[in-house]
């Protein structure tokens, strides 16, 4: 059973070293004077999973090694409610991201979003302007479609592959008709068109199709695709935790059992162990 103090003590002082760099980035991103506010909305998140992770590994680590029955006590206490937030968090991710997708498009490699393809809590948070104008600003700021580059023709900007932010906020929807000059320049054809979108669209670069429901569902597809992605990532990790936490369960177990029989000081002899008292 020491085994498992050993094993403890290992895994939570290498799950120390890996909260150094996650605090240290949140302190970086905190002390940054010109950082946007989609960094600093990263910050917080940050620097609380780097204390977390950071507390936990250590009062696991002194009780492995130390075979303090408090410490590893808090250990086991605090992974339970690590495992069990990371069970709601990917049931949630599942759930919030179960509706919509692109569309594919005739004669196109990439695919349009529509925002009412798409439902639930995380349409709600995007739809609100106070959110929006944060994402938007983040999507601005991160210069996404000035790094689309340049296409010779129209037929090899169509073939070519955009992600959902470039799709729906760096070019008009598809239907509007629009006529490509460059991925950022489209000129407007005479006519009328359904979609709202269509009106919201700017050659302005500042402003392009920021404003469009398009946009805002591309931004949906993102966060779909980066949130089933770090799922994946949390059920391993939720794996290894389940696994981590019932050796702390084994070796919690064997500093009671240390505890109650062997004081501290006392050797203990077997009945297989023969007498050293002879007369």
């Amino acid at each position: 059973m020491r085994f498992s103090n050993s094993l403890v003590g290992v895994v939570n002082f290498l799950t120390f070293l890996l909260s150094i760099p996650i605090l240290g980035g949140g302190i970086w991103l905190s002390s940054k004077a010109n950082t946007t506010d989609c960094l600093r909305f990263l910050q917080w998140p940050l620097i609380i999973i780097g204390v977390s992770i950071m507390v936990v590994s250590l009062a696991g680590f002194a009780g492995a090694c130390y075979r303090n029955t408090f410490l590893l006590w808090l250990y086991l206490f605090t992974m339970f409610f690590i495992i069990a937030a990371l069970i709601v968090f990917i049931i949630f991710a599942y759930a919030v991201t179960d509706k919509g997708s692109g569309r594919t498009v005739p004669n196109r490699s990439y695919l349009d979003y529509y925002l009412s393809d798409y439902s639930g809590w995380l349409k709600d948070r995007v739809e609100q302007n106070t959110y929006w104008s944060k994402i938007s600003s983040c999507v601005r700021d991160s210069h996404v479609c000035s790094k689309l580059g340049k296409s010779e023709t129209a037929d090899m900007f169509y073939l070519r592959s955009l992600n959902p932010i470039q799709s729906g906020c760096c070019k008009p929807p598809t239907a509007c008709g629009y006529t490509y000059i460059n991925e950022t320049d489209w000129s407007q054809v005479a006519g009328t068109v359904s979609d709202i979108d269509c009106s919201r669209w700017s050659n302005d670069q500042t402003q392009l199709c920021y404003a469009c429901d398009s946009c805002k569902a591309g931004v949906l597809a993102s966060v779909k695709k980066s949130w089933r992605k770090v799922s994946i990532i949390n059920i391993v990790v939720l794996i290894l935790l389940v696994i981590f936490y019932i050796i702390g369960i084994a070796a919690f177990r064997n500093n009671k059992r240390i505890d109650n029989d062997e004081p501290y000081g006392s050797t203990r002899m077997t009945k297989s162990e023969p007498s050293r008292l002879q007369f």
